[in-house]
């Protein structure tokens, strides 16, 4: 049970935090020599109206501090920057943990079913309340998510992320055929909905619009035409969508359409294949697609969790890594069955421990902070405790699990420990979550 949550109220003037702090500075695959994170033990985090002015050794900055700069204190606990889910769908919530089907079987079984109801407002509403609630007390304080067909669904999703200050990406789902009736658009329709969106939310506050085609079998060449107009008239709108998930999927988009090389030339033919666009799973890229989709400044949404789950396959994560694109990490509820950033990770680790290659601690932070902000080109502004980005972050509470505990007690070095928060870890271990410097969440 949550045990306090607030509005992200008002982020002016100074305040410091002191406690332990962990963030990522580069790639940690980029510095085979340098682990790619800066480590304080006792440190203090200076924030001005919602940005970070410094972060540094407690003991040189306290001398420094005028007496009227409340300093609160979270010694003996963790700090990282938020954590950035880079795809997840709200309206699935109500679905999570729903038995066993694979991809095209689950569309039609559940995600249709439950996406119908989001034909009420009031239950749209209701659904996004509880959402963004879930994503705060996992620590996670921005992300890129899925609506549904329904405008008001990105209305209300919207509204309450305003509520906290978070940093939300998020788009109507377009769809015009292999879907309901009552589920369907036009590519006109699509068109026109979609630019009263982004005319209405992209750059409020903290929010950014998404142009989000489900997924190219649920698009015809004609409403794929219109998304790839709308995002030409709107550089800096994203783009979101799915791609190579499931080996069924994959052949029907072959016959769907003949002329693309791959599904990934689907999207590209169509101008969706860019900065700012993000495309979950890639399980079945070849070399050629991944190359391609490096090169165009697009990125990999790593979705563990779901993959597992739905049985679909294994994210190559060393391939990924090896043409330099980027890689973010989504949770992609409620296939995904978790929304704790922390278990998510486990599930990383384990898959890529399958393909022979583990990831170290180092890059499960980044993975999970500022891997996923440069995903969505956000890291200048959020992903780790650079001055002037904005102050989002997560207490962590190494006893939160006598388990846990007794674990990281044991450990030699910060990296054995993260490590094991990582593997042990799950909503327990978020005591408190920030945004803007704001507390939005504690747990006690």
């Amino acid at each position: 049970m949550i045990s306090s949550i607030s509005s992200a109220g008002n982020s002016t003037g100074t305040r410091a935090f002191r406690s332990s702090f962990l963030h990522c500075v580069s790639d940690p695959v980029d510095n085979a020599g340098d682990q790619g994170w800066l480590y304080l033990e006792d440190g203090l985090l200076l924030i001005r109206d919602g940005k970070v002015e410094m972060l540094d050794h407690a003991d040189s900055v306290l001398p420094q501090l005028s007496d009227d700069i409340p300093v609160e204190d979270y010694r003996g606990k963790l700090i990282v920057p938020g954590f950035v889910d880079t795809h997840i769908h709200y309206p699935q919530t109500d679905m999570i943990a729903s038995h066993g089907e694979q991809l095209l079987d689950w569309l039609e079984k559940y995600t249709f079913p439950t996406e119908r109801r989001f034909a009420d407002v009031n239950y749209a509403n209701d659904v996004a309340e509880f959402f963004t609630d879930e994503l705060i007390r996992n620590g996670t304080t921005s992300a890129l998510v899925l609506g549904t067909v329904h405008q008001h669904s990105v209305d209300a999703i919207f509204n309450s992320a305003l509520r906290y200050n978070l940093r939300l990406v998020a788009g109507k789902v377009l769809m015009d055929r292999n879907c309901p009736d009552d589920l369907r658009d036009s590519p006109d329709i699509a068109y026109t909905e979609s630019k009263a969106l982004i005319e209405r939310w992209h750059g409020q506050s903290r929010l950014s619009y998404a142009i989000t085609p489900r997924f190219a079998p649920t698009s015809t060449d004609a409403q794929l035409v219109k998304m790839g107009q709308l995002a030409q008239e709107h550089p800096d709108v994203f783009v979101h969508t799915h791609v190579a998930e499931n080996t069924s999927e994959v052949d029907w988009v072959k016959q769907l359409f003949p002329k693309s090389r791959s599904y990934l030339d689907v999207y590209d033919q169509f101008g969706l294949l860019r900065d700012r666009a993000v495309l979950a799973h890639c399980i079945y890229l070849d070399e050629p697609d991944r190359m391609r989709l490096a090169g165009s400044g697009a990125a990999m949404s790593f979705c563990p969790t779901s993959n597992l789950f739905l049985g679909s396959g294994l994210f190559d994560f060393s391939a990924a890594k090896d043409c330099n694109a980027r890689v973010g990490l989504g949770t992609d509820v409620g296939a995904g069955t978790s929304f704790n950033m922390l278990q998510t990770l486990a599930e990383a680790y384990k898959v890529a421990q399958l393909a022979g290659r583990p990831m170290s601690a180092h890059e499960l932070l980044y993975l999970a902070t500022l891997g996923s902000a440069k995903s969505l080109y956000l890291d200048d502004k959020i992903g780790n405790f650079e001055q002037n980005k904005e102050a989002d972050f997560v207490v962590l509470d190494w006893a939160a699990t006598e388990l846990l505990k007794r674990r990281s007690d044991a450990a030699n070095d910060i990296a054995e420990k993260f490590f094991a928060m990582v593997m042990l870890g799950d909503d327990r271990a978020v005591f408190a979550t920030h945004i803007m410097g704001n507390c939005v969440y504690t747990r006690d």
